[in-house]
């Protein structure tokens, strides 16, 4: 068979692979644990050692789309260091990255040093090449996953000094791992080869990380370049993808190119130009926001091919034979954390309380440090892979505890802000609605045809009750947690906003962290204000294109819409909560309806499912359904909770 159309079956059969990985990796988040963890785990099962469906060549075959990746990584590692961000907790993120990157590099260099004769591939190493590998491990157990962080935080919804430390330090020491990897990577080759740390080695090495540095603020033009292009987005992430493999190339061609015509090899460092073409953009370009949100949409995308890929090079062989030396770093880096937190924190002034747990938001380990490890094992050939090996044992157990550690410690701080328990269903529908106005007045007069009891809670001090007879207005002095309680909020259903999108994001804040209100509704004023409000699940109606949206409606589907809305005569739309336990496990078929209620659909843990005849419902199944006034009362007696009767009677 033609190489091409090998490298094409490989390539095809991979993607294939990595389509089922990425489904397959889902299920881990079921179990707390992120999805690259899964991603990794499913490439292992994929290789070579367990099912074949990667052959073992697909290696040095596919190294490409590692390099795409690393590329990625680094772009993404240092767009998020944006300097005006981090300033207000600067001491405390400098001292804690100082503490982290020496002691952690230090204390692991040395004693990797010293456990030479325990590990098999570095026993007969000359004492020269024991330090390479040395470095090169005490460097990547300094990394940290900003990946991890970010997601662990957006989950928690955390806010804070605790947080906004531990994000800064993840991502300004993944940016000074990658220049200390550069430093160390090129010392390692010169040690293994035999050479010597002459004052012409360092001179050498000097000029290459300037050079280094001047590449990547070339980069950082055609990366401002290709954002001001009048293209689709997915056509300026595939630019991005491909400048960033340009880098690995032209990496590649200035090595060989020096090998062949000086006979001394110029090492530029690619992560390290893409590093800095991304800082620079990020932090002094107007293109950050948009870069950013390439990077994030196809970040799946590379997460995906790259983790899959990594897990699928393991070496299982080599995996289970160095268990035992895997532990023994894990425990060393993690004693090697402990402390350089404790003394970074220290310095910096931190609360005693900080000082104590700094150290578990930079467990995790991911992206950079297996990146760098897929570079060790490529450029030393004879023992990289088993290193690499070894080095990724360690990462899986980092990755494993690592996320628990850092919602325990945000937590710990009281910097979490989740989502309360809801109150329980009473057979009351009541809601909250802030602000008083035609609108206002006009829902709350339907609900209450519906049979909702509603308040008006409004800050206006000129309101003449008079002027509203039949309704329950609440005139409130502030929106704090006071307010709330004096509005019983806690016992409310549903909550709407009507207020300024500041008022109306401060609201919906307090009752999602301190109430876990069901349903809250929000009038939006100013379009890029939704995101805020989308991460508190809030159900949003924008005015701007509301209208829009319904007359397209009531043109397509003028029936469904009116009787959606409630506008046919005797009809109605509710949804009910199942409250009753004799309703659980009973197929929809078997529920005996009135003939004209219809289930549109069922809400359980935040899923919409579609419904069939053999649906079995659960307690706390939201109902959506729709049918005659009467039915539907009907139908609220057969779902909702029976009071029970007392003894005796």
């Amino acid at each position: 068979m033609h190489p091409v159309q090998e490298f094409v079956i490989l390539l095809a059969g991979f993607l294939i692979v990595v389509v089922a990985a990425n489904q397959i990796a889902r299920l881990f988040q079921m179990i707390k644990l992120p999805i690259i963890t899964g991603l990794l785990i499913t490439g292992i099962a994929a290789g070579p050692f367990i099912f074949r469906l990667i052959p073992v060549e697909s290696k040095s075959s596919l190294y490409f789309i590692n390099e795409i990746s690393l590329a990625y990584i680094a772009f993404a590692a240092s767009g998020e260091l944006y300097l005006k961000e981090l300033r207000s907790r600067f001491k405390s993120i400098k001292w804690m990255t100082f503490g982290q990157l020496a002691v952690t590099f230090i204390m692991s260099s040395v004693i990797v040093y010293f456990l030479a004769d325990y590990v098999s591939f570095m026993k007969d190493m000359s004492p020269s090449a024991k330090i390479a590998v040395s470095i090169l491990a005490g460097t990547i157990f300094v990394a940290r996953s900003p990946a991890s962080a970010i997601a662990v935080i957006n989950e928690m919804r955390a806010k804070g000094p605790f947080t906004q430390t531990a994000l800064g330090v993840t991502v300004l020491k993944d940016f000074l791992v990658i220049v200390l990897f550069a430093l160390n990577l090129s010392i390692a080759v010169t040690l293994v080869k035999g050479g010597t740390l002459s004052f012409a080695f360092v001179l050498v090495l000097v000029g290459e990380l300037l050079l280094s540095f001047g590449i990547g603020y070339l980069l950082f033009q055609i990366l401002k370049l290709i954002l001001q292009l009048r293209i689709h987005r997915y056509a300026k992430a595939i630019y991005i993808l491909a400048v960033g493999y340009g880098v690995y190339l032209l990496s590649h061609f200035v090595r060989d190119s020096t090998l062949e015509y000086v006979n001394n090899g110029v090492h530029l460092e690619p992560l390290l130009i893409c590093i800095i073409g991304s800082f620079i953009l990020s932090n002094y370009s107007k293109y950050r926001y948009e870069f950013l949100s390439i990077i994030n949409e196809i970040s799946p995308v590379i997460y995906a091919l790259f983790f899959t890929l990594v897990g699928a090079s393991i070496s299982l062989d080599i995996l289970f034979s160095m268990w035992g030396i895997a532990i023994v770093l894990f425990l060393v880096r993690l004693s090697s954390m402990v402390i350089g937190s404790y003394v970074g924190g220290t310095l910096a002034g931190d609360p005693p309380l900080f000082n104590r747990i700094g150290w578990m938001p930079y467990v995790t380990q991911a992206g950079v440090g297996l990146g760098l490890a897929t570079v060790v094992a490529q450029t030393f050939p004879e023992w990289g892979n088993t290193f690499a090996t070894m080095v990724i044992s360690v990462i899986v157990l980092n990755q494993i505890i690592g996320p628990p550690l850092f919602k325990w410690s945000i937590t710990m701080v009281n910097e979490g802000r989740q989502r309360a328990q809801s109150a329980a269903y009473e057979g009351v529908r009541d809601a909250i609605i802030f602000g008083l106005e035609n609108q206002s007045v006009a829902l709350a007069k339907q609900l209450g045809d519906h049979g909702w009891e509603v308040k008006i809670a409004t800050l206006r001090t000129d309101v003449n009750m008079e002027d509203y007879p039949g309704l329950d207005i609440r005139i409130i002095e502030d929106l704090t947690k006071e307010t709330f309680d004096n509005l019983e909020a806690s016992e409310t259903e549903a909550i709407v906003t009507m207020l300024t999108d500041n008022e109306n994001l401060k609201i919906c804040e307090l009752a999602y962290e301190e109430y876990g209100t069901k349903d809250m509704i929000v009038r939006l004023n100013h379009h890029y204000n939704m995101q805020n409000f989308s991460d508190l699940g809030c159900l949003i109606v924008d005015p701007s294109t509301a209208i829009v949206s319904l007359m397209d409606h009531f043109v397509r589907s003028p029936q469904a819409a009116s009787l959606l809305l409630g506008m046919q005569e005797g009809q109605d739309t509710i949804e009910i909560e199942v409250s009753d336990s004799n309703m659980h496990g009973i197929p929809l078929r078997d529920l005996h309806l009135p003939q004209d209620i219809i289930i549109l659909s069922i809400k359980r843990r935040g899923q919409m499912i579609i419904t069939h005849g053999y649906t079995r419902l659960r307690m706390g199944d939201l109902i959506t359904a729709v049918g005659s006034d009467q039915s539907l009362s009907n139908m609220i007696l057969k779902f909702e909770k029976k009071p029970s009767r007392s003894p005796g009677l």
